[in-house]
């Protein structure tokens, strides 16, 4: 018979103690607003965003453009520096013109300040060397003559300065300039138009005159023609043709000695002889106008004594040609009666004898010359009527201004 085994005397480990020897102790209870925030919080950090696949993300973007704002800061500077340099340079060039303006105001006696503009940039770097690229001047209303210029614009090239500094510019030297002259028909009507006479252009080397003129309290139609060409190198001439002054409707003047000029009656004038049997007489009584004529005086005596025969005489056109022919100005003072009865005034007739061609285009002359310079030379190069105007190119060299 076997002996019974008892169970405590190998006793087993009892595994919950085990447990228990493992633990620390009790466990900190945790409030629940402090959970829900550390869960809020968890979430906030993990909150889900898109991917970004563009190529190196956001890390490498700042990277790559870390050094950007010092870059834009130098850039800035730089602009900055560089407006101010212009400015500086821009107020200088202003300052230059200005003194430049009132000494050649002075030095010209001119009545206003040319306007003066210098060219080339910088202007400063151009001052230390004492060169300027080029200067315009442009000087208004010049008087030349009888006229004024509205006018004289001249740009200088290369120009070399007598300076020690802005504020010490005591000449220039110009070595070739080039420019434009410019008379306009405005001044020329204004000047030249005190008996209303108007000019304008007709083709590329005439001007029209046209308007009236008054002559022994008459107002007679004015039309002339100037031909305008360069005389010499500094001038311009005018040659006045197709003169002519119109007594109404009744004669016409041209002044001049051929037979085509003179005083000579209009063909409406010639034509009313044929109708006006007072004024046909008139001119049949005066010898030297029949012999002029060329009328027999056979023909003369029948139709002064019968009415008939002179409709007949005055009627034809030979009569008519001949009396247009008929040159009446140096017969007015020795038959001042007959030319009353044609209807011309003898004091009107008397002032015309004195306007002679010479007279007349000097009135309408619109000659210019261009002063001479102390040094170098200054010459015309080329004429031209415009629209508005004549405009004359001109070139000049070795212009030394001031000291």
């Amino acid at each position: 018979m076997r002996t019974p085994h008892h169970l405590d005397a190998h006793p087993r480990p009892n595994p919950y103690e085990e447990l228990a020897a493992l633990d620390d102790g009790p466990l900190e209870e945790t409030p629940l607003e402090e959970f829900l925030t550390e869960e809020r919080d968890a979430g906030a950090e993990d909150a889900w965003a898109p991917p970004d696949h563009r190529r190196g993300g956001k890390r490498r973007r700042k990277n790559r453009f870390a050094g950007l704002p010092l870059a834009v800061k130098a850039v800035v500077g730089l602009v900055v520096l560089a407006s101010f340099a212009a400015l500086g340079d821009r107020w200088a060039v202003l300052y230059a013109e200005h003194r430049a303006a009132d000494t050649l105001k002075d030095r010209l006696d001119l009545a206003a300040a040319p306007e003066v503009e210098i060219g080339g940039f910088p202007f400063l770097t151009q001052l230390a060397d004492k060169r300027l690229d080029s200067v315009k001047v442009t000087v208004p209303d010049v008087a030349a003559d009888r006229v004024s210029l509205a006018k004289v614009s001249a740009t200088a090239h290369d120009v070399t300065l007598n300076a020690d500094g802005l504020t010490s510019v005591r000449g220039a030297h110009v070595p070739r300039f080039d420019g434009d002259v410019q008379l306009t028909f405005a001044d020329l009507n204004r000047e030249l138009g005190a008996s209303q006479v108007t000019f304008t252009g007709e083709g590329r080397d005439r001007v029209r005159a046209r308007g009236t003129l008054p002559v022994a309290g008459h107002d007679l139609k004015l039309r002339a023609e100037a031909r305008i060409q360069r005389q010499g190198e500094r001038g311009i001439a005018t040659e006045i043709g197709g003169m002519r002054l119109d007594i109404g409707d009744l004669a016409t003047y041209r002044p001049g000695r051929r037979a085509s000029e003179g005083l000579h009656l209009t063909p409406k004038a010639s034509a009313d002889l044929a109708r006006e049997t007072q004024k046909a007489k008139a001119l049949l009584s005066v010898p030297a106008i029949v012999q002029r004529m060329g009328v027999p005086e056979a023909t003369v005596n029948q139709a002064l004594a019968d009415d008939g025969k002179l409709a007949e005489l005055t009627g034809s056109p030979r009569f008519a040609r001949q009396a247009e022919r008929l040159n009446l100005i140096d017969l007015a003072l020795n038959n001042p009666e007959v030319l009353k009865r044609l209807g011309l005034d003898p004091d009107l007739l008397g002032e015309l004898s004195g306007l002679t061609r010479p007279v007349l285009a000097d009135r309408l002359a619109l000659a210019f010359e261009l002063p001479k310079p102390e040094q170098g030379n200054v010459k015309l190069e080329d004429v031209r009527v415009e629209e508005d105007g004549i405009r004359v190119r001109l070139s000049g060299s070795g212009l030394t201004v001031g000291g």
